[in-house]
């Protein structure tokens, strides 16, 4: 089963368009060209919404692009919330993924990436229950540093901040938070603790943009009076990059794919609009920036770097690029020459890369090993060159975090490769490399930071870099980079990663949920990885004692790093019912080491590292089953399937197209996974076959999906619509409208308690009008809002039964709640009412 699941992922992920990511960018002229106009304009707009796909691109984009501000986003949260499109990843992993996303539309769009420390809990209907969850003043503070970090001169909500309840409380909360956020930020009483690193800044204006899905449709939008609202030209045609605005803007939305984005480009006139809300009144209407300076008078000293700049733009070579050069590195004394400022920082890091694209200046340290331990040396292969006329000299290199500095004094001719190899010494308290938001444990609204500087930054913080000194017209530039490692691929070419930073052992349980419905011992596999050469150490399954685990430890050795062996603990519960977590610990020369190694690896983002602590979740609890083999088609990507292993059954991965009556004869239940109808097409022609496969007695169930975009409106033998409807406080009480029906009651008695202890929601979409065929078994709501009747759905067919559920299986599952596991196998064991006496109970 397992290579059945890996197959199926590996065709879904191998089926995505590639970026690869992690590959330097190379601008062409034209891009370089508009790189030296965004030098001249400085001005900055702040975007903010709740989460990644909130944003509106083709304003980013226009604004970035069109009018060359520094245009940034503030996504409060990750995503982490969301459900995922291309893998089984969830919660913390889905919002690494969609992290990177964000940070793949930025480059495509020009703008810049923030967060806060708020953690996407999930869906939730008010901004009352989001801001409490969230810990309203401290992602207050978080908003507020950014604006104070960032100075934008205007702010904008894509969210309305006077309507709460009319759509997502993290979206609402959004908008009230940067409301509020834009009074403070100047107050030095407000957050003083960030003073120390930033000043009080105050913008100039905070604005609402309005779209037609906030009137409930285009005409409503149409019709609306907008003699308020500054209107923006966004369909604009970028001749030299031969694209609009749209279609940059389709792209970069394009990014979001774990979420099912995909945009297609348009041309043409577009209309984007701006309610101002706050600050200084709009008197012509003529500009966001109306009446804020956005040249360079606005910096001390700064008029003669315009007018210079000017210079540049008007005499700029398209054929010849570093024709430029000259005046640039002129550009680049004189704003190393200004006070500390704002954008003294901001414009010399924005003409390096000027100067760097126009020669084609290309600067490399790539690692012999995408992995490396804290103390270990690595050889770096450090490669420079100089593609243009322009003579320069490669002064020094400076390896980081050691600082250590090496004299080279070479010169970089036109054309001419210079390729050195450096050792880099990384010191014994380099972090490993993962997401620093993940470090230390969070709240379910709240990720801890604990070093104010790091609120905000949008990646991983990567500590190992080369800093190549370059002199060029005598001026002596700092060009950093970050290690890479890189290799070729018969297939793809060319590949990237970055350089990680690793334990030097990890450990990896192989389940994890370990479910035991009696006191019989199973097996549990523990997979060691070592980080460097010749590891040799003891591995023990930290348990309870009431939990005998025999060995109690295993040595082991792997003589190479990359190696890889699995181990196992058999696990013995203890008579009664118990619930606890286990941990793999290893012991290398006195250090243990506890942490398992995720590698989240697709083609559209950089390669991502994320240490967790290796742990399992053992049960032992009354879980009754039958032996049922069953047919899963997979859809958007979830982990039940493993859970239907532990449980006992024989699960059996079916492909959609490859379903035929004999296909599935041999099984009892046929199983699709979460929007499988949103996301398998295939289905569409199987559904005879499915219904004919319930119809001869056997069963068939149906995990939720989304109301929009059905590969097919038959999903169901009788009518049945979805809805928007949802349970999304996972300790809302749930009342039983079939108490006596077998799904209650058979081969588990199913109890309030087993709807104690769900994860984040109860269920989502679940449907509001469908047939009297079913029967609805559970109703349940959230606060102040009517009952909800589709959780979970039954209606026979033929000598069979339909089931459709809307419940949070996919979450619950692999976090080990053993109601879900209980009423599952109700579901799974649903047969006619005469046969359930001669079940053969599996205990």
């Amino acid at each position: 089963m397992r290579k059945l699941f890996l197959k199926f992922f590996l065709v879904l992920i191998l089926s995505i368009p590639t970026t690869y990511a992690q590959k330097p960018q190379k601008p062409s002229s034209a891009e370089i060209y508009n790189q030296i106009q965004k030098l001249n304009f400085l001005g900055t707009v702040l975007y903010i919404a709740a989460h990644p796909d909130d944003e509106n691109t083709r304003l980013i984009s226009y604004l970035a692009n069109n009018i060359h501000a520094e245009t940034g986003y503030l996504s409060l949260t990750r995503g982490d919330g969301g459900q995922n499109l291309i893998g089984p990843q969830l919660r913390e992993l889905l919002g690494v993924i969609r992290t990177q996303e964000l940070l793949e539309a930025r480059k495509i769009d020009g703008g810049e990436q923030f967060f806060s420390r708020a953690n996407d809990f999930g869906f939730s209907k008010n901004p009352d229950e989001t801001l409490r969850i969230w810990d309203k003043e401290k992602v207050l503070a978080d908003l507020v540093w950014t604006i104070r970090k960032f100075q934008p001169d205007v702010i904008i909500n894509r969210f309305d901040h006077r309507s709460p309840g009319t759509t997502h409380g993290h979206h609402t909360s959004s908008a009230m938070l940067s409301v509020e956020g834009f009074g403070l930020a100047n107050n030095s009483a407000s957050f003083p603790e960030q003073l120390q690193y930033v000043q009080p800044w105050q913008p100039k204006r905070v604005f609402f943009n309005p779209s037609w899905w906030f009137y409930g449709s285009k005409e409503k939008f149409d019709a609306a009076d907008k003699t308020k609202m500054l209107a923006i030209q966004t369909g604009v045609y970028y001749p030299t990059l031969g694209k609009s605005n749209q279609e940059i803007a389709a792209l970069s939305r394009s990014s979001h794919k774990s979420q099912g984005f995909g945009s297609t480009g348009s041309r043409g006139e577009e209309t984007e609009y701006l309610e101002l809300l706050k600050g200084e009144p709009l008197i012509n209407k003529s500009s966001l920036f109306e009446g804020i300076d956005t040249s360079w008078n606005r910096v001390k000293g700064g008029k003669s770097i315009g007018e210079l700049i000017t210079t540049i733009v008007n005499q700029y070579d398209f054929k010849n690029p570093s024709a430029s050069i000259p005046n640039l590195i002129k550009a680049y004394a004189m704003i190393q020459a200004l006070e500390e400022n704002h954008w003294k920082k901001i414009k010399s890091e924005e003409i390096k890369k000027i100067i760097a694209d126009c020669t084609g200046l290309y600067l490399e340290a790539v690692s012999n090993s995408q992995e490396a331990t804290p103390g270990s040396v690595l050889k770096l292969n450090l490669e420079a060159i100089n593609r243009s006329a322009i003579p320069m000299q490669l002064v020094s290199v400076t390896t980081l975090p050691e600082q250590k500095n090496t004299v080279l004094n070479t010169d970089l001719r036109d054309n001419i490769a210079q390729n050195k190899t450096i050792d880099l010494q990384l010191p014994q308290s380099i972090n490993y490399t993962e997401p620093y938001w993940l470090r230390e444990p969070g709240t379910v609204g709240l990720y801890t930071v604990k070093e104010q500087q790091n609120i905000g930054i949008p990646d991983i913080i990567r500590e190992t870099k080369v800093v190549f000194n370059v002199k060029i017209n005598d001026i002596e530039i700092p060009f950093e980079r970050t290690v890479v490692y890189k290799y070729n691929d018969d297939v793809k070419g060319e590949m990237y990663n970055f350089l990680d930073i690793v334990p030097v052992v990890t450990t990896t349980i192989q389940d994890k949920v370990l479910l035991f419905t009696n006191t019989k011992s199973k097996y549990l596999g523990v997979t060691v990885k070592a980080g460097k050469n010749d590891i040799k150490g003891n591995l023990k399954l930290d348990l309870p004692k009431s939990w005998k685990v025999s060995p109690s430890s295993i040595s082991f050795q792997l003589d190479k790093k990359g190696m890889e062996q699995t181990f196992y603990f058999e696990v013995t519960p203890p008579t009664q019912m118990s619930e606890t977590v286990g941990k793999s610990i290893a012991a290398v020369d006195g250090i243990t080491y506890d942490k398992e190694k995720i590698d989240i690896n697709y083609d559209h983002i950089t390669k991502q590292q994320v240490l967790k602590t290796s742990e399992v979740k053992c049960i032992r609890f009354d879980l009754k089953t039958n032996e049922e083999k069953i047919a899963y088609i997979m859809g958007a990507g979830d982990e039940v399937p493993k859970s239907l292993a532990q449980m006992g059954y024989k699960v059996t991965l079916v492909k959609a197209e490859d379903i035929t009556p004999e296909k599935l004869e041999s099984f009892d239940v046929v199983m699709t996974g979460i929007r499988a109808y949103n996301t398998v097409q295939a289905l569409a022609n199987k559904q005879n076959i499915l219904f004919d496969f319930v119809k001869g007695g056997k069963t068939m169930i149906v995990q939720y999906n989304t109301a929009g975009d059905l590969v097919t409106t038959n999903i169901a033998p009788y009518p049945l619509k979805i809805s928007s409807d949802r349970v999304t406080d996972e300790n809302a009480e749930v009342r039983f409208l079939a108490p006596n029906h077998p799904a209650l009651n058979y081969p588990n008695t199913i109890t309030q308690d087993d709807f104690k202890g769900w994860k984040q929601e109860q269920g989502l979409y679940y449907p509001k009008d469908f047939d009297k065929a079913f029967t609805p078994i559970l109703s349940s709501n959230d606060k102040g809002e009517s009952a909800k009747e589709g959780a979970l759905l039954i209606a026979p067919y033929g000598k069979g039964n339909y089931i459709y559920t809307g419940l949070s299986l996919f979450r619950e599952l692999p976090e080990g709640v053993p109601g879900a596991y209980k009423l599952l196998s109700n579901m799974i064991s649903l047969k006619s009412s005469e046969t359930i006496p001669n079940q053969k109970l599996k205990p």
